[in-house]
This record gives structure tokens, sequence and C-alpha cells, in this order.
């Protein structure tokens, strides 16, 4: 395995970002003991061909939600957007955009709930996908990126799992109670939100291409698959 070609992805960059506690080791521009956790899990994906299978609520939303969100989003915009599908890659990173057009990259996240989307509305975007939006500019040569958080509806078979999970936990005697039909009403009420304007719906944060950081990724990158390299002399020999 050639450690010194891994290609990191667009999704983890920030990972490598982060700073080390010791000073000494930020001088020495050292990876951190967030990003060598990280890379562990690079190791095992890129060596043994296996990784985490960590589904959350959240993330299942995105990904069954997301060609709502993008067409919430085109009808916003009134311009009309098809999700990409083709994965870019350069000498050091990969990434798979969502959306792309002739002059801006568009990040969709699609929230959990009305609460978390709230919790991102009018706040500093995270590392995470600071980090993110300004990889897919690199790949794709745009300078232009927005991140788009989006409230789009829950599937119904989301708000039925929600309905099922809460009768078992609750001490309701049928399923036609009528304390068990008003929590069904609350939950379905809480997950979805064809009453409130698209407008409330959307919340876009503009990017620009940062070149200062965009020249620090090499050099991460080199240092991570430095690591990478190290970590699998230390694996096959046993020792520090």
């Amino acid at each position: 395995m050639e450690f010194n070609k891994v290609l990191i992805r667009s999704s983890s960059l920030s990972y490598l970002f982060t700073e080390p506690k010791a000073k000494v080791d930020k001088e020495a521009g050292n990876l951190s003991a967030t990003a060598k956790t990280h890379l562990k899990q690079v190791y095992i994906r890129e060596k043994y061909g296996r990784s985490k299978d960590i589904q959350t609520k959240a993330m299942t939303k995105g990904l069954e939600c997301e060609d709502d969100s993008i067409f919430m989003l085109s009808k916003y915009h009134g311009e009309l957007y098809q999700k990409n599908e083709e994965r870019f890659s350069n000498d050091y990173i990969t990434g798979l955009p969502d959306v792309i057009t002739p002059d801006v990259i568009i990040d969709v996240k699609t929230c959990q709930d009305i609460w978390t989307f709230h919790d991102k509305v009018g706040e500093p975007l995270p590392d995470l996908y600071y980090a993110q939006i300004q990889a897919y500019l690199w790949l794709t040569g745009r300078t232009k990126g927005q991140i788009a958080y989006c409230l789009s509806d829950a599937t119904p078979q989301m708000v039925m799992d929600e309905q099922l999970y809460a009768f078992r936990k609750g001490q309701y005697v049928t399923e036609l109670s009528p304390e068990y039909l008003e929590k069904c009403a609350e939950i379905e009420k809480a997950l979805t939100y064809q009453d409130i304007p698209l407008s409330e719906k959307i919340w876009v944060v503009n990017v620009d291409l940062d070149q200062e950081f965009i020249e620090k990724i090499p050099q991460k990158v080199e240092k991570a698959r430095q690591y990478l390299e190290e970590y699998d002399q230390i694996l096959k020999n046993k020792s520090i």
C-alpha cells in the first residue's frame, strides 16, 4: 500500500487543520491528536477496505431528503439545479460537490429538524464546512461557493418511525388512544414544515475562495501521508 499517494476527502479535510495543543508541535507544524485519530480511520479504509458504518438520524435525513433540499433551493434561487454525480480529484484531495453551476459551487446541508436549522442561522460556518467548500472550489476551479442549509420535510417513513418509537416508549393503551393520536400529531408537526414559507426554510452562506487556505492544503496532506507511512511501519514492526 502506497500511502504517499492517498487522497484526503474534502469532507474530512478540516481534521488536518486542527491545531495541536503543545506550542512546540504548533511551531513545528505537527499534526494534532484529532488529526491522527482521523488518519487511523483513513488507514483502515485504505489498507483494509473497511469504514465505520455510523448512521445517525441527521445523516439518514441528509441522504434521503437531499433531492428535496436541492429542489427547494432551486425554487428559492429561481434556477433549476441538478445533483452533481461527478467526483473531482487532484494530487492531494478528492470530493463530490452537491451542485455545480458555471459560477458557483453549492454544498447543500439538509437540517435534521427546525431546531438544528435555526442553530445555523446567523452563525459562523463550522470549520468542517469551511474546509469542505474550499476544497470543492480548488477542485473545480471556481472562486465562489455557498453553503445552503435547507429545512426540508422528513419523509413519511421517518415520521412513522418516530411515532412508533413514541408508542413503544409511552404508556398508551392502544394506537387509537386520544393521547397517542395527539402525540402523533405533535411529531408530524415537529418534522414537517409545509406551513412555513420557503424563504424561512433556506439559509445561504456565501464563501469566497481562500487562496491562503488552499496553499496550505498540500503541506497538510503531505504531513498526513507521512504519518500514515510511519503508522504503517509501527504496526509492522510492533513497536515505536
